[in-house]
Parts: structure tokens; sequence; C-alpha cells
């Protein structure tokens, strides 16, 4: 048997040094908004600032919440950040990929669910799949054994044949969080995913949702329901009139308003 090679008090005090450094070595954020700003021209009013200087990170195996009311900058925010709109100033970064300089890295790095995400009508939600699949560059047997994962998955066997046009609003719904993961993406946008579902689809998409965070994924999470929010999210951001009002863990929020739920605590963040 050969002599276990014997390191020089150097090379073990080099070896040690490199050890601790990969311990301490702070997570990379998954998503990193960088004084993200949208501003568009109104021919009435001028110009419109929807979001000014939003700043926030991200981290695998997270669930981030961003909340606001309606017209408070959350879809702006979260167009920028999946290269639908360029921003006025500032910028972002998703999986390592700035979304000014390498848009296409950043699409492929996520699954984007808008809260008015649409499917086409004459497609069944099988060729929904594999199409979407396909448009990620996956094919064949790889593709044909993703997309019985994703319709096993979302028990979606028994209108995988349908066209999407004749499906309920949860079986809709299914296909379109089906569509978003089809490519696998380590970072997730989803835009009120549980909007308009009965409570059981709901809770098929939370469970989801969390198993995604045990994977590992980073899921970027905006929602009207506080419930979800106190259930799933590990941080949260809240913005108002296009800027943020706070970002902290549930117990963080709570310090620092002085209130215990998140309806309350949201309303006394956006009435100051």
């Amino acid at each position: 048997m050969k002599e276990p090679e014997r390191l020089s008090s150097e090379d073990r005090e080099q070896e040690r040094r490199t050890s601790l450094a990969s311990q301490e070595a702070p997570a990379v954020p998954a998503i990193e908004a960088c004084a993200l700003t949208k501003v568009f021209h109104d021919p009435r009013q001028g110009d419109v600032t929807a979001a000014s200087g939003i700043r926030f990170s991200c981290y695998p195996g997270e669930i981030f919440g961003l909340l606001g009311p309606n017209g408070a900058g959350k879809t702006t925010a979260l167009r920028m950040l999946s290269t639908v709109l360029r921003p006025t100033s500032g910028t972002a970064r998703i999986a390592g990929h700035d979304v000014l300089e390498n848009p296409l890295g950043v699409r492929k790095a996520i699954g984007y669910l808008s809260a008015n995400t649409g499917l086409y009508p004459r497609l069944t939600a099988r060729e929904t799949l594999e199409y979407f699949g396909s448009l990620h560059g996956i094919r064949g047997s790889v593709l044909k054994d993703r997309v019985a994962h994703l319709v096993e998955l979302f028990t979606m066997k028994d209108f995988c044949d349908v066209r999407c046009e004749k499906l309920s609003t949860g079986m809709k719904q299914k296909v379109s969080i089906a569509r978003t993961i089809v490519h696998d993406p380590p970072v997730l946008i989803l835009d009120e995913p549980t909007l308009g579902l009965d409570i059981l689809v709901a809770s098929t998409m939370i469970r989801f949702v969390e198993e995604c965070r045990q994977r590992g994924k980073c899921i970027l999470f905006s929602t009207h329901i506080m419930s979800e929010v106190e259930k799933l999210c590990d941080r949260v951001a809240i913005i108002h009139r296009g800027t943020l009002r706070a970002v902290g863990s549930l117990p963080e929020l709570r310090e620092l308003t002085g209130r215990t739920y998140m309806d309350d605590i949201f309303m006394s963040l956006v009435e100051e």
C-alpha cells in the first residue's frame, strides 16, 4: 500500500485556512436587486416612478416574500428581475447573471410565473410542457421523462391530453406552474401563484413551494394572502408607492412594528 503523502507544516496551515474560509464564506445571493428603478412617461402626468431604488437579496434555499398593495410596484420589480422590463437605472443579478448584460442567462436560470400568465388554448397540457421544454433546449427522452414527472407531480394525468381552453382555473394554474419549472431552474419568481384557486389546489401549490425550498431553490414569492406569508416566507420585503418600507424575517418585523400578525405588520408599514 502506498504511504500517505506527508504535508509540511506550511501546507497543513494553508489547508486549515482554506477549510476555514470555505466554512465561513457567506452564501452568494441567487437574486440581488441593486437600486432597481423604473420610470414610465405618461402623456398627461409626465414621468411616473413605479419603482425607486429597490434593494434586496434572496438566497438558495430561501422563500422571500414580496408584499405590497395594488399599484405599489411589486409587479414592476418582478418584471425587471425577469428581464421583461429594462430598468431605468440600477440593475439586478440572478444566479450570477446581470439582467442588463446577460438577459438570456437570466431567462435560462429562472422560472417566472406572472399573475396573468396565459396558455395556448389549442394545445393540450402535455403539448404545452413539451413545447416550453423544447424552447429551453430539452429534447428526446429527457424531455419525455421530464414531462411525465411533472404530470405526476401535479396530478395532471386525468387532463394532460385535454386542450387548455377546456381546463378549469385550477387545472390551468397547475399547467402554468409546471410550464414555469419544466427546465428545472434554480430561481423561481412567482407572482400570486394561488390567485383564484380553491383550497385544495392552493394547498398543492403551497406544498410544492415548500419542496422547492428543501431542494435548495431560491423562491421570490409575491402574494396578497398574509397566511401564506406567515406559513412560507423566511424573510419578507414590503413595498409601497415604489419604495421598500421594510425587509426582514417575521420576528424582525414584529420587533420593528410592535405588531404580532402579518396583516397588522403590513398595515402599520404602508400607513406610515
